[in-house]
């Protein structure tokens, strides 16, 4: 009897073993996440980026990106996160199957929806929700799906943008290096400089020693056409803040040629020809200076502290005379 009673026990305790993994393995069938279809980044041809009512649609043309309709030049670095974003693309939990979207930033109002595309055909589609809080995951919806689901990475960073902040803000580059002359022109001043090369002095009694060194090269120095001496280190600081110039933002409602009189005016030549125009603040409490270049096919803005490191005097990049560096000595 005793016997009896332990398989009978044992009976129920596999039954209640049975059911439970049985539940168990249904509940991870029930939860199963939807399969995300691969994506090759360098075939995309499109992306769409929608916002409440603002649409964002950014095309490929000759390898390279542009903001619709005006064909902005994009940032280079702003689109690959967005490429690689897609690419990775990737669910790894089931949050939410309460359609409480607020919730998660996924509600009409709040979401950033995603298309990316391959001519005319629709590659992958997404909603994009806040960063969870360890900012290792997004929140997401993907086309098709009621459910919410955690993503890998922060995708809000990558996906949050504008027309603004995806342009290419370079507005003008070169290589100091390069830059064999320059002519300046502030307050009515103007004044060119020329790099040239000059010999390098040597004592002779040295040279006619045996094993003497080979003569130096003639080094590269800096001089004015006005004849006097050049502080090469200012001249140095103003071709490197010129060198990979980005500027604040875009003017959008006017165009290069309404900006006229400028207060500071540089060009350069080495390669190519480069130009530089600094203009008046529009209003004397502006924290931006507006200006055109060569490099840019757009007026724009550079901030105060930019446009004071290159407007310098033309005498500024000159050696003070003999006598008052001795008066600061």
């Amino acid at each position: 009897m005793k016997i009896k009673k332990e398989y009978i026990i044992l009976v129920l305790v596999i039954v209640v073993l049975s059911v439970y993994l049985y539940q168990r393995s249904a509940d991870r069938t029930q939860y199963e996440l939807p399969e995300i279809p691969a994506v090759n980044e360098k075939e995309l041809t499109k992306l769409e980026i929608t916002k409440g009512e603002t649409v964002l649609v950014l095309n490929k043309k000759d390898d390279k990106w542009y903001i619709a309709p005006a064909d902005f030049p994009t940032d280079a670095n702003r689109v690959k996160d967005m490429l690689d974003a897609i690419k990775d693309f990737n669910l790894t939990a089931l949050v939410s199957e309460s359609k409480n979207y607020n919730l998660y930033e996924l509600d009409q109002g709040q979401k950033i929806s995603v298309k990316a595309s391959q001519g005319d055909q629709l590659k992958l589609e997404f909603d994009v929700g806040k960063t969870a809080s360890s900012f290792r995951h997004t929140f997401v919806r993907p086309s098709g799906e009621d459910r919410v689901f955690h993503a890998r990475g922060n995708l809000k960073n990558a996906f949050d943008v504008t027309v603004d902040s995806l342009r290419d803000k370079s507005v003008l580059t070169l290589k100091a290096e390069d830059i064999q002359e320059f002519n300046i022109n502030k307050a009515q001043q103007s004044l060119a400089f020329t790099r040239t090369q000059v010999p390098v002095e040597v004592n002779t009694q040295d040279d006619a020693k045996p094993g003497a060194a080979e003569p130096s090269a003639p080094k590269a120095v800096w001089q004015a056409a006005n004849g006097q001496p050049v502080d090469e280190p200012a001249v140095n600081q103003l071709l490197n803040a010129l060198s990979n110039l980005r500027c604040e933002k875009f003017i959008d409602d006017r165009k290069k040629e309404d900006l006229t009189s400028p207060l500071f005016a540089i060009e350069l030549k080495g390669g190519q020809e480069y130009k530089l125009s600094i203009f008046p603040k529009t209003a004397e409490n502006d924290p931006n200076y507006p200006a055109v270049s060569s490099g840019s096919d757009y007026p724009f803005e550079l901030t105060t502290s930019q446009a004071e490191r290159i407007m310098k005097e033309p005498t500024a990049l000159l050696q003070a005379p003999q006598a008052d560096q001795e008066k600061t000595e």
